[in-house]
C-alpha cells in the first residue's frame, strides 16, 4: 500500500521540519569507522540537533551568506554542522576531510585555495588537521578554523532562524573533484528540491510510482562531500522519508560485504553507486563470502559518477543473482554537480542497456560497446553539438548541452568560469557523448580532468606530487593521464621527465611517488614512466599536452628509461 505523503517541500530547510513532522520513526543511522556499531537519530531528533547547531553558528558570528566550509568524515558532527549551517541562512560547503592521521601539504593547500577564493567564516576541521595547519604556519586556514568541539561548546543563540527562498541559494558544493583548484557550484533550494523529486520519480519509473511511495530505506556509503552523498543519498532520504544507513566510506571499501547485508536487512531498499563500488564487491566477494546474502529488497540499483562498464555491471549481475539481486535493478544515470546531481536516468527498469561506439569514434575510457544512461529528468533537456553549438543527429558524438530547472546558479565568485560553462541558460558539461532515440550515451570527455572510483581528479595535482619528488617543474615536466583497466575502470598513469640516468636511483624516485600520491590522494598509480627531458609534448607555451601524450602512451610509442624493477 503506498504511504501517504505530504506535499513537496519548497527549500530544503523546509524539508528538514517537514520530515520531522511527518516522518517521526524513519530517520537516519550512522555507524562507526569499521561498520559495526551504529547511533540513530530519528527524524525530529535529526531536526533539533541541526536547530541547536545553527544556534551555535550564530553565537559563533555566522551571518547569512557567509561560508561555511566543513570537513569532517561521515559522522554525526559533520551532519549537525552542514544541516546547522543551513538552517541559520550560511552557505554550508563540504570539503573531503585530511587523511586519518592528518593532513598532508596537499590538503593543506587545496583548504587554502577555498579560503583565498570563497572567504569563508568559518572552516570546521578535525583537531588532527588543525594540528597540521599550525605545524604547516597556514595562518589564513587558522584565522577561520574551529573544530566540532568548539563549536559544541557554545552557547546556542536563540535568535529566530531565516525562512528562504525557493530562489535563495542553499548551498555550495565543489566541482572538478576534491583535489587540485575546485570551483564552488551554487545550488538554490528550488533547483535541489527540483533534482531531487525528479530523481523520486525517475528511481520509481518502472515500478510505476515515485520511489517514496514504495522504498521503505536506503543504504549508502558515499562520502557526504561528493554530491551523489549529500544529494543522492542525505536529501533524498530527507525528502522522501526514507531510513537512511550511513557506511563511513572506509567501512565499505575494507568490508563491502558490509553494504550488501544491510541493503537486504532494512526492507525495500534502492542506493547508488560508482562502477568502482559495483567491482570491489565482485573482486572482494567470493563465493563463500556471499553466503547469507539476500539482496531481493534491493529495487533499484543506481550506477553513475564514472563511466558505466558492462562487463562491471555482467560481472555483479553474475555474481549476485544467486543470491536475490534482479538484473533489472541496474540503474545507469548521467549527473554532475553543476546539474545538482541527476540530469539523466535509465528509467526503463530492464537492466543496463548498450549501443556499439559510433564507427570511427574513439572512447577515452576504452570502451567499444557504451552504456544506456537514460532519458532526461522532468522539466530537463539533453542536446548533443558539435564545436560551433550547432545539434547534431542521432548517434553523432558531440559535448553534450543541458538545460532545465535542476542546473545551478553559477560559480561562487568566479563570473569567468560561470560564462563558460553557462551560456544562455544552457549548461556546456564538457562531456561528450550522442543519442539514441532520446536516451543519452556518454562516451567521453574534452576536459583533462581524471575520473577514477566515482570522483574526479586534476590530473596537475598529481603531477605537482611527482615533481615534487623529482624537482621537476620546469624545463623537466610530468604529465598524468588516466587509461581504461578492463572492469576495474580508469586509473592514472604518470609520466615523468627526469635527467637522471642509473636504474636503482630511478626505482628509489618511483617508490617515492608512488608513496607521494598514494599518502597524499589515497591513489594507486597504475603505471609510472620515466622517460628523457624533452619526450614529453607541449603546447608552443610549455603546457604539457596530456591527450597527445596519452595517444602515445596507448600506442606504445613512448621511450621508457629502464629501472631495476617494472613499474
Amino acid at each position: 500500500m503506498a504511504r501517504l505523503f505530504p506535499a513537496p517541500p519548497s527549500t530544503l530547510t523546509s524539508a528538514l521540519s517537514r520530515a520531522a513532522v511527518h516522518f517521526p520513526n524513519r530517520g537516519v543511522s550512522v555507524f562507526d569507522s569499521r561498520g559495526r556499531a551504529h547511533h540513530r537519530r530519528s527524524y525530529p531528533e535529526v531536526f533539533a540537533a541541526a536547530q541547536q547547531a545553527a544556534g551555535c553558528w550564530v553565537a559563533g558570528g555566522v551571518e547569512p551568506g557567509d561560508r561555511v566550509l566543513v570537513s569532517l568524515p561521515t559522522s554525526w558532527a559533520f551532519l549537525d554542522a552542514w544541516l546547522g549551517a543551513l538552517l541559520c541562512g550560511a552557505l554550508p560547503l563540504a570539503v573531503a576531510p585530511g587523511a586519518a592521521l592528518g593532513a598532508g601539504a596537499s590538503q593543506i593547500r587545496k583548504i587554502e585555495a577555498l579560503v583565498d577564493r570563497l572567504d569563508p567564516r568559518r572552516v570546521l576541521v578535525t583537531a588532527g588537521f588543525r594540528r597540521s595547519a599550525e605545524a604547516a604556519e597556514a595562518a589564513r586556514i587558522l584565522a577561520v578554523a574551529t573544530t566540532p568541539e568548539e563549536i559544541a561548546a557554545q552557547t546556542s543563540a536563540s535568535s529566530v532562524l531565516p525562512t528562504p527562498e525557493p530562489s535563495d541559494i542553499a548551498f555550495l558544493q565543489l566541482t572538478s573533484g576534491s583535489t587540485g583548484h575546485p570551483r564552488a557550484v551554487s545550488i538554490p533550494h528550488r533547483a535541489a528540491v527540483h533534482n531531487i523529486m525528479s530523481s523520486d520519480q525517475a528511481i520509481g519509473a518502472p515500478q510505476g510510482s515515485p520511489a517514496h511511495e514504495w522504498a521503505e530505506t536506503m543504504v549508502a556509503w558515499l562520502p557526504l562531500h561528493h554530491d551523489m552523498g549529500l544529494v543522492g543519498t542525505l536529501f533524498q532520504s530527507i525528502v522522501g522519508g526514507l531510513d537512511l544507513w550511513l557506511l563511513p566510506p572506509g567501512a565499505f571499501l575494507a568490508r563491502p560485504r558490509k553494504w550488501l547485508e544491510h541493503l537486504g536487512q532494512h526492507g525495500t531498499a534502492f542506493a547508488p553507486a560508482p562502477n568502482f563500488g559495483y567491482q570491489l564487491c565482485v573482486e572482494r566477494l567470493d563465493a563463500a563470502s556471499r553466503v547469507g546474502l539476500d539482496l531481493s529488497n534491493w529495487r533499484a540499483a543506481m550506477t553513475g559518477a564514472e563511466m558505466v562498464r558492462p562487463e562491471t555491471v555482467a560481472a555483479f549481475c553474475e555474481a549476485f543473482t544467486p543470491y536475490g539481486f534482479r538484473p533489472e535493478a541496474i540503474r545507469p544515470c548521467y549527473g554532475m554537480a553543476e546539474g545538482t546531481l541527476a540530469l539523466t536516468f535509465d528509467i526503463k527498469g530492464e537492466g543496463m542497456r548498450t549501443r556499439p561506439l559510433p564507427q570511427g569514434a574513439d572512447s577515452s575510457a576504452g570502451l567499444n560497446e557504451i552504456v544506456c544512461v537514460g532519458e532526461p529528468i522532468a522539466d530537463t533537456e539533453v542536446h548533443i553539438v558539435d564545436a560551433g553549438g550547432r545539434p547534431l543527429a542521432d548517434g553523432e558524438i558531440g559535448e553534450v548541452v543541458v538545460c532545465g530547472p535542476s542546473i545551478f546558479a553559477g560559480y561562487f565568485n568566479d563570473p569567468e568560469a560561470t560564462a563558460e560553462s553557462l551560456r544562455d541558460g544552457r549548461l556546456w558539461t564538457g562531456d561528450l557523448g550522442f543519442l539514441h532515440e532520446g536516451e543519452l550515451y556518454i562516451t567521453g570527455r574534452l576536459k583533462d580532468v581524471l575520473i577514477v572510483r566515482g570522483s574526479n581528479l586534476m590530473p596537475h595535482e598529481i603531477e605537482w606530487l611527482a615533481e615534487s619528488v623529482t624537482g621537476g617543474g620546469g624545463a623537466l615536466r610530468t604529465g598524468a593521464f588516466s587509461v581504461a583497466r578492463g572492469a576495474a575502470g580508469e586509473e592514472p598513469v604518470v609520466v615523468v621527465e627526469v635527467n637522471e640516468r642509473e636504474p636503482e636511483k630511478l626505482r628509489a624516485m618511483g617508490q617515492e611517488i608512488r608513496s607521494n600520491i598514494g599518502r597524499t590522494l589515497s591513489l594507486p598509480v597504475a603505471d609510472l614512466v620515466f622517460v628523457r627531458r624533452g619526450r614529453i609534448p607541449k603546447t608552443t607555451s610549455g603546457k604539457v599536452q596530456r591527450r597527445a601524450l596519452r595517444d602515445q602512451y596507448l600506442r606504445g610509442e613512448i621511450e621508457r628509461l629502464e629501472t631495476t624493477d617494472e613499474n
